[in-house]
């Protein structure tokens, strides 16, 4: 039972809201529930329904603190540790949290489009989750020909590009006359344009929205999937979902269950503790379909992009420049996956002691990466190294053989660029994987989990030389040395 401290505090905020008190008391009840359920064997309903209620307060800016401490403190807590246990967790935390909204008052859309797919009830949603968890790996008895395959986005670009795209090549030599449609955001189109295969239908996920506004997504898939089947026939479309939040980790049903594909990339079971998700998802897709074949993750770039991509380069090298090196540090909104702005200007500094080096630093996404990386270009300049701002679409006139250029680019252009440079260095992030898919030479500083077998998940991986260096960043005090660090990063490039 829950705390009558939670709830009197909860009461006081709804008199008189308050984003700071509302913050720590969402924290709190979130780790109290983790807790409870973990370490005192007390699955807590009361825990769930007081997370929920403030993921749906009526004032937005409220509503999306509560949602971030439902899906940041406890759905990733239970997704990122790639254990049966916590995936069983989150299947019945997640049963609770739907059926709390199917009965709120803007829940009857949820709670009508839940009882079409047969899912009248609490008990209803957890079995079916259950089922597939257990069930997904299992061979399945495919139709000779299928006409159309829809596809869904796992939301965030790194595991579109490290999943989604190898169970889309999988898929297409399978059934090389069906239509493939991919249902992402827009950032895929750029990426995946030059592929033919693929269409991208534009379905959006609010990843900080309050709850239900990040359910709605739900509907627009169910709309989008119902625009693409009218016409076909049922036996033939195939809906693959490699573990994605359009559909809360296959909690939401999309079609009839004979007609999709769950991905369960949570799951240990059955999975060498050493592999990517990429492997794992080759792996499966061979278990599923009894079909021997192998996919490395792949982006399809415009070729518009890579021809402006390498004249730009060009010059740089006709200059005498001996190696190019692409670095993003960008996190994401992630804050624990940074090190320090000293690391990073030790880090820029080591490479810069390199003859004949450029440095490509793309000053990535948001006011926050965006003032960092000027920070930074800055001390470079300081410290008297040649350096230019600029974009990919006006690059800076002056070219040299040593020094940094910073860049601001899409996120194509910015694979565009790592595609012609010697090497890439940056944090966990969606540049990881798409060098690796480049095969261009890529090291990681891993930082922000501690969870071996996570960091092993989310590596890079690729035909090319793919390195990590771990680092604990969430041991108190901290016991990394950025100097040390950066030596490693230094050996690893230098190792054959």
């Amino acid at each position: 039972m829950i705390t009558s401290y939670f709830r009197e505090r909860w009461r006081e905020i709804q008199l008189a809201p308050d984003s700071v008190a509302l913050k720590e008391l969402a924290d709190q009840v979130a780790q109290t529930f983790l807790d409870r359920h973990f370490f005192n064997d007390c699955f807590e309903d009361d825990y769930v329904e007081l997370l929920c209620e403030m993921a749906t307060f009526a004032d937005e800016e409220l509503n999306r603190i509560g949602a971030s401490a439902l899906f940041g403190g406890v759905v990733e807590r239970l997704c990122d540790e790639f254990e049966e246990l916590q995936t069983e967790a989150y299947n019945r935390f997640m049963s609770h949290v739907l059926t709390f909204c199917r009965k709120h008052p803007e829940g009857k859309k949820l709670n009508e489009r839940m009882q079409r797919f047969g899912m009248n009830n609490l008990g209803d949603l957890y079995r079916r989750a259950e089922r597939l968890r257990k069930m997904s790996g299992n061979y399945r008895d495919f139709p000779l020909r299928v006409e159309k395959i829809l596809v869904l986005s796992r939301v965030t670009i790194g595991a579109d590009i490290a999943v989604t795209s190898v169970l889309l090549q999988r898929l297409g030599r399978m059934y090389p006359e069906a239509e493939i449609v991919l249902l992402g955001n827009r950032k895929l189109k750029g990426l995946y344009s030059a592929n033919s295969r693929i269409r991208i239908l534009e379905t959006n996920y609010v990843r900080r929205g309050g709850l239900m506004v990040r359910l709605r997504s739900w509907f627009d898939v169910l709309q989008a999937i119902d625009s693409e089947v009218a016409g076909c026939d049922p036996s033939k479309v195939l809906v693959m979902d490699p573990d994605s939040r359009l559909s809360q980790l296959g909690m939401l049903p999309l079609v009839d269950d004979r007609n999709y594909l769950f991905f369960n990339s949570r799951r240990t079971s059955g999975f060498d503790p050493k592999m990517c998700v990429s492997e794992m998802a080759n792996q499966w897709m061979s278990q599923v379909t009894a079909s021997r074949d192998f996919c490395y993750p792949a982006v399809w770039l415009p070729r518009e992009k890579l021809d402006l991509a390498e004249k730009i380069l060009k010059r740089y090298r006709d200059a005498g420049c001996r190696r190019l090196i692409a670095i993003n540090l960008g996190v994401g909104g992630n804050s624990r996956k940074r090190i320090s702005g000293e690391f990073e200007k030790s880090l820029l500094l080591h490479l810069l002691a390199e003859p004949d080096t450029v440095i490509l630093l793309d000053k990535g996404f948001g006011q926050e990466e965006l003032e960092r990386s000027n920070q930074l270009m800055q001390i470079l300049i300081d410290q008297g190294h040649a350096a230019a701002h600029g974009s990919f679409q006006q690059f800076p006139e002056s070219v040299f053989t040593h020094g940094v250029v910073g860049m601001e680019a899409a996120i194509n252009e910015a694979a565009a660029l790592i595609a012609h440079c010697d090497e890439f260095i940056g944090y966990d992030s969606a540049c990881q994987h798409i060098a690796a898919a480049l095969e261009v030479p890529t090291f990681i500083v891993f930082a922000g989990s501690n969870n071996t077998r996570f960091v092993r998940r989310w590596r890079p991986f690729g035909l090319g030389r793919n390195e990590v260096v771990h680092v604990d960043t969430l041991t108190h005090p901290p016991v990394y040395n950025p100097q040390t660090i950066i030596l490693r990063i230094m050996q690893a490039r230098k190792a054959v």
